[in-house]
């Protein structure tokens, strides 16, 4: 497993801004555009390199905290 599947992240259609939108809030704010395929393989490589970043660095990384689904009880 890549350090960077421990984060979670989605592309979902903005009404608002009418274009997809990128989002892994744990690493970044989110990239678009119009190619849903294109970009979920965008936020994948800035992904990695937020996490590159942060490796050259010496920094720790934050902890992967948003998941899919929450617990229902």
């Amino acid at each position: 497993m890549k350090l960077s599947d421990r984060y979670h992240k989605w592309v979902e259609w903005s009404d608002a801004d009418q274009t997809y939108i990128g989002k892994c809030p744990d690493l970044i704010t989110g990239i678009h555009g119009d190619d849903p395929k294109q970009v979920y393989a965008d936020l994948c490589e800035v992904v990695e390199e937020v996490i590159a970043h942060f490796e050259a660095n010496g920094r720790s990384l934050p902890p992967a905290t948003v998941r899919p689904m929450q617990d229902v009880m």
